[in-house]
């Protein structure tokens, strides 16, 4: 099929990759964008999860806790001048106070909800209401509710609400300590985007993706290609053990470590020892603005095209 400059520019856009080298993956995969994204990424010039590292949507994270439940919340706006609009933040604020009472699964379930700021109207209602007023196109875009059944949660709103964290944990022991552990963990999720709590939650599949994938680097590098199977199998586990350390929460190295060595997993055992309590982190969300989304760039595919003569 044809490969146009819109698909040269997504694709981009999703992996980081230069205008050729997309080109390039575009033709080689008929234009399947996903098998693009594989090409790139098992010759090199993909780096693992970049798509969502392009930060571009304008808007808002909140975070609204009621006892034991917290509830995380994105609202998006077409500029910043609006994310920082008074009428705008109180609106979010609202969303984030509906989704903790929110029994809703999804977000056409939650749009149906009665606004709790006015019973009178649905959720959608009051959305529709806040974009004629304000007069730019807004967006709920998402939410996710926790509830501690075990222990307790915490929230972060970092960057005046670009992102928003909530970190539950398993304890028998709440308190001010506990609470302050938590929330020095909840700013090590904002800083480092962990995707998981330990290696534990990863599935079996994502892993062997992940092996295929260094596999395939290594295999596509001539100065590595060559070497003897057991030393490409330990390259590989090497590699994939790097990745996981980067990605898990309890790998990572503790941001506020004196020593620069102690992960999160010995800093949340170190806290359990001086409080006496059966303490462990359960699950972590974080939200930040945009993620995942494209911000226009006036003229930019008509860029590609006269670089690459199209």
């Amino acid at each position: 099929m044809a490969i146009t400059a819109s698909m040269v520019k997504e694709l981009r856009e999703m992996t980081g990759a230069g205008m050729m080298d997309c080109k390039k993956a575009l033709s080689e995969t008929n234009g399947d964008m996903d098998a693009a994204v594989e090409f790139l990424r098992k010759n090199g010039q993909a780096k693992a999860e970049k798509k969502a590292g392009r930060i571009a949507a304008e808007g808002l994270c909140r975070v609204a806790v009621s006892g034991n439940t917290a509830a995380v919340v994105e609202v998006n706006s077409e500029t910043d001048f609006v994310a920082k609009n008074e009428e705008f933040q109180e609106f979010v604020e609202n969303v984030a106070n509906q989704a903790v009472k929110s029994d809703a699964s999804d977000m056409d379930a939650f749009l149906a909800e009665a606004w709790i700021a006015d019973g009178s109207i649905s959720v959608k209602d009051a959305l529709i209401a806040k974009v004629a007023k304000i007069g730019e196109n807004l967006s709920i875009r998402r939410f996710k509710k926790v509830v501690a059944n075990e222990g307790c949660v915490v929230s972060y709103v970092h960057g005046g609400g670009r992102i928003g964290v909530i970190v539950e944990a398993k304890t028998d022991v709440v308190n001010d300590s506990v609470k302050a552990a938590m929330s020095n963990i909840a700013m090590q999720v904002a800083a480092l985007s962990p995707k998981y709590v330990s290696d534990a939650d990863i599935d079996a599949e994502f892993i062997a993706h992940e092996k295929e994938i260094i596999l395939a680097q290594i295999m596509n590098d001539p100065k590595e290609s060559g070497k003897p199977q057991k030393v490409i199998d330990g390259m590989v586990a090497g590699r994939l053990k790097k990745e996981l350390k980067e990605i898990c929460l309890m790998d990572q190295v503790y941001v506020k470590a004196e020593d620069g060595k102690q992960t999160v997993a010995q800093y949340v055992a170190q806290v359990a020892k001086e409080l006496g309590a059966d303490f462990s982190i359960k699950s972590i969300v974080r939200f930040e603005t945009g993620e995942g989304l494209e911000k226009k760039e006036e003229n930019f595919a008509e860029e590609v095209a006269k670089q690459m003569g199209m």
